[in-house]
């Protein structure tokens, strides 16, 4: 991008640069009907400013929120940016949330206006309004079942468009003018917390804190306008918000929408990314896409995958760090290449990917290590909504598994002495919306960021983290004991989708676990094990087995762990049901609620630490309509093969 247009310092101030100089360049793509359809920057431009200037008519003003729900869509893409030409306030939320989960969100950060998606969408909204009737306005994108709705306040974004058309025809400097009141200091967006520990709490983010990080991360990987991405991920997630909205208006690269989640994999063929990002459960459940199809492959086939991947776990690495490696293992490395890794990369749609960045949550070392093993650039990075996710990355030639990346120019960081992590940075949160309280626990009088993360740094300025910081914690023998490393190890196997790992204040660590229903149906199905759902799969002798195995190879894992070798799984059980965000056990993305969940589930900790061998438990569910219903089952409790420790842990 030329200097001349570094000085654009609000989001609307770059897309009027983009719409300027690259006015012909993709700005978005979005498949629809098997189709991709796209709109320049040119074209984005003129959208936002009919969107904005209907907003405007409809009485939205500077300082004001409006919620945006819906899948990744170009909609609502221009929603964010006619909203913050406005000098409004986008509160991008989770679509799978319910509509009692969103009713918070829409009393705390009094919304009056709301860009939603579809039927689904302006149903739960409708339902909010009940409790809310503070909001007044909701327009829809997809007027599919719609039509017969009459509701106040109800209009679809084709209406509002037309009504902003008419102003921009009379006053066409209207949004421009709009815009170059905007500041770098203005609120960007306001992003609701997962609430892992309690209830959300809304983070401010200005305009200069979020360019920050885009531009930070931009500048270490070399991004240009020619990047291409795909966004599928949530618009509540920071993450998505960074990589797919903030980085794309500064670097000007093409964002691409799937038709939709079910396709992702297809469409991600289709359009070959150059710059991925995704959290551990997408690579995992990639990675289980892939051994599940190696499971039907062929016997030949099946040997030719495991004898290359085989090569790859040795040398891969070390060939794209561009590190020394033996002339025999390159030729072997090459041949794998051709005939594996090379197809596995087609089959992923990540042959053009490169550099793939990962966060959200720690990953699993194997799992990191599988992608880098085949030839992705895969990165960790570590951040939060709190930091727009400006902390730390790995910088090329400098990956390790078991690491985040030294921090990026302008963070200073320190560790406190009970681990945990203190950081100032450029991305850092203005405060949590209407709650000083709160800000005040995080944010101290030096400006120093208390994150609540537990780590260190490394002898290379690398940051290591082990775990929250209220979830480290020791066995009752003064074992270092880490849950999330632990369930991560578990969750590297494709049959396992979820774990949980207690053992704080305990002899011995246990662990729940969530089979991964298609993998182990796959792998039941070709041994001719029938089965009649979910919870009858679960407990088959057979699958207790072949979870038993997979926690056998992780306690072999820890046991080499100088540290963490007393901290290995003694018992388990697995669940007769997913952990599910409805249901309150996991946060929108996926974060596991361990506190929560051991309550609720108490009577079976009690078990595993009574030396049950089988427990009954009965579970409230809810559904996806709405209606809550129970599901009991009698579990089955399986004692752990363990190992001797290497070293025992102080």
């Amino acid at each position: 991008m030329a200097s001349a247009e570094r000085a654009a310092d609000t989001f609307p101030r770059l897309l009027l640069q983009h719409a300027k100089w690259r006015d012909k360049h993709p700005a978005l793509r979005e498949k629809d009907l098997g189709i991709w359809q796209t709109w320049t920057w040119a074209e984005v431009a003129a959208e936002v400013r009919r969107l904005a200037a209907g907003l405007h008519r409809q009485g939205f003003k500077r300082g004001q929120h409006l919620a945006i729900v819906g899948d990744n869509r170009p909609r609502m893409y221009f929603a964010m940016m006619a909203v913050q030409a406005l000098g409004g306030i986008p509160v991008p939320l989770y679509q799978d949330a319910i509509a009692s989960e969103m009713v918070y969100v829409f009393h705390n950060a009094e919304i009056e206006y709301a860009i939603v998606e579809d039927q689904e969408q302006v149903d739960k909204l409708l339902e909010v309004r009940e409790q809310h009737p503070a909001l007044q306005h909701i327009y829809y994108d997809d007027p599919r079942g719609l039509r017969h709705y009459v509701h106040p306040g109800l209009l679809s974004y084709e209406d509002l468009t037309r009504l902003g058309q008419e102003l921009v025809s009379a006053q066409p400097r209207f949004v421009d003018e709009e815009i170059a009141l905007g500041s770098a200091d203005d609120v960007a967006a306001l992003f609701y917390t997962s609430g892992t520990t309690g209830k959300a709490k809304g983070v401010v983010i200005t305009h200069r804190a979020l360019i920050a990080s885009a531009q930070a991360y931009a500048e270490l990987e070399k991004l240009s306008a020619y990047e291409d991405v795909l966004a599928y991920l949530p618009l509540a997630w920071i993450g998505q918000n960074l990589f797919s909205y903030a980085q794309a208006l500064w670097c000007g690269f093409t964002v691409n929408c799937p038709e939709s989640a079910a396709t992702v994999a297809q469409d991600m063929r289709e359009i070959g990314p150059t710059y991925y990002f995704a959290p551990p459960r997408v690579f995992e459940g990639l990675l289980t896409q892939v051994m599940i199809r190696m499971e039907d492959a062929g016997t030949l086939k099946r040997r030719m995958f495991h004898y290359f991947m085989d090569v790859a776990r040795r040398v891969g690495g070390d060939i794209l760090d561009g590190k020394p490696v033996a002339g025999g293992d390159r030729f072997k490395y090459a041949l794998g290449n051709l005939l594996v890794y090379g197809p596995l990369r087609n089959m992923l749609g990540m042959s053009r990917v490169r550099v793939a960045y990962t966060a959200g949550e720690a990953i699993g070392p194997d799992l990191f290590s599988f992608y880098r093993s085949i030839g992705i650039n895969l990165k960790q990075l570590y951040g939060s909504t709190e930091t727009c996710v400006y902390v730390c990355v790995q910088p090329d030639g400098q990956v390790k598994s078991d690491t985040v990346g030294p921090p990026l120019a302008g963070v200073e960081l320190k560790i406190k002495d009970n681990g945990e992590i203190l950081l100032k940075t450029p991305g850092l949160l203005r405060e949590y919306y209407k709650n000083p309280e709160a800000t005040a626990e995080v944010l101290d009088a030096d400006g120093w960021y208390h994150t609540g993360d537990a780590g260190y740094l490394d002898n290379d300025g690398h940051l290591k983290i082990i775990d929250r910081a209220n979830d480290v914690g020791k066995l009752a023998d003064g074992t270092l004991f880490a849950p999330k490393y632990i369930e991560n190890k578990l969750k590297f196997f494709p049959h396992i989708k979820e774990a949980v790992a207690f053992g704080h204040g305990c002899e011995q660590a246990t662990v729940f676990i969530n089979i991964d229903f298609e993998a182990v149906g796959n792998w039941a199905e070709r041994r001719g094990l029938p089965y009649a759902g979910y919870i009858d799969l679960a407990g088959k002798p057979e699958v207790l087995e072949l979870i038993a195995d997979c926690v056998a190879k992780v306690n072999a894992d820890l046991a080499a762990d100088p540290k963490l070798g007393n901290s290995q799984i003694h018992r388990f059980l697995v669940l007769h049901k997913e952990l599910d965000p409805d249901d309150d056990e996991l946060t929108r993305t996926r974060k596991v609620r361990r506190r929560f969940i051991q309550d609720k589930y108490a009577v079976l900790v009690d078990a595993l630490y009574g030396g049950k061998s089988e427990q009954f438990i009965e579970t409230q569910v809810k559904f996806e309509d709405g209606r809550t219903g129970k599901i009991g089952a009698t579990l089955k409790i399986r004692d752990a093969k363990t190992f001797a420790a290497l070293d025992r842990a102080a």
